[in-house]
């Protein structure tokens, strides 16, 4: 019995898919950069933005994300760079219900980029704390936060 849940907190190929954003993560240079852009190029394919493509889409890979990504602290330790689905679920958090444009999708981009470096609280929080979830959490704050600062420059600045 001990063996069988050893080897299911193990990750296996699909959790190291997930959880690396189809191997984004292992991107030499900047992997969160490199998830958060998979998680633009995914938003980009027509009919992803509408609210019942992308809010399901946010809320799987919120949970599927948290099991993998704590598979894969447990293997490789505290909040592993190749882990980037919090990225990507953020990139996705901070682009929901705003105009597809490039423009706002870059804009998105770089906002959330930022505050993914910075991590104004609660993001400081859960980045200090172990466990898949956490991981997800400090980038689904930057994405709520970068998704409020999108809508108002939508509303009030790119009009």
């Amino acid at each position: 019995m001990a063996e069988l849940n050893q080897s299911e907190s193990r990750p296996n190929l699909l959790d190291k898919a997930i959880s690396t954003g189809l191997g984004s993560g292992f991107s030499p240079i900047a992997p969160g950069t490199a998830g958060s852009l998979i998680g633009a190029a995914v938003y980009l394919i027509p009919g992803f933005e509408k609210y019942y493509v992308i809010v399901p889409a946010i809320i799987l890979f919120f949970f599927w994300g948290s099991r993998a990504a704590g598979k894969m602290e447990r293997a490789y330790g505290h909040d592993p760079s190749r882990v980037v689905i919090d990225e990507i679920v953020g990139m996705w958090i901070s682009l929901l219900l705003l105009p597809r444009t490039l423009v706002v999708t870059a804009l998105s981009f770089v906002v959330f980029r930022v505050l993914d470096i910075v991590k104004p609280f609660p993001a400081n929080y859960f980045d200090r704390k172990s466990g898949g979830t956490s991981i997800m959490l400090d980038d689904v704050v930057c994405g709520i936060y970068t998704n409020v600062l999108m809508q108002l420059t939508a509303r009030f600045v790119l009009k």
